[in-house]
């Protein structure tokens, strides 16, 4: 583990992260941006609403990913009992 400074709406932070400390960095640029672009839309508005904006856009965007993927493993699911199905009948 190393430490690594990130800055995050004009805030620095220092987080501890394993050896390849570049996973930690974007994410940290990612979230960077997406405050700056909640800023510069909503107005003038404090970090901590802009903090909230920003949680509340991460935490849509991860249930449309959880959704997508719940369908993709039905999807898949249902692939896999009719390709068992069609197995069976060819081994007959």
């Amino acid at each position: 583990m190393k430490t690594v400074r990130v800055t995050i709406f004009h805030q620095q932070y220092t987080l501890t992260a394993p050896d390849d400390s570049s996973e930690i960095e974007q994410l940290a640029q990612e979230v960077d941006e997406l405050m700056v672009s909640i800023a510069q839309r909503a107005g003038n508005v404090d970090g901590s609403r802009v903090a909230v904006l920003a949680c509340l856009h991460l935490a849509d965007r991860l249930r449309t990913i959880e959704r997508e993927l719940q369908e993709l493993r039905t999807r898949v699911g249902e692939k896999s009992k009719q390709f068992s199905l069609l197995l069976d009948k060819a081994i007959e």
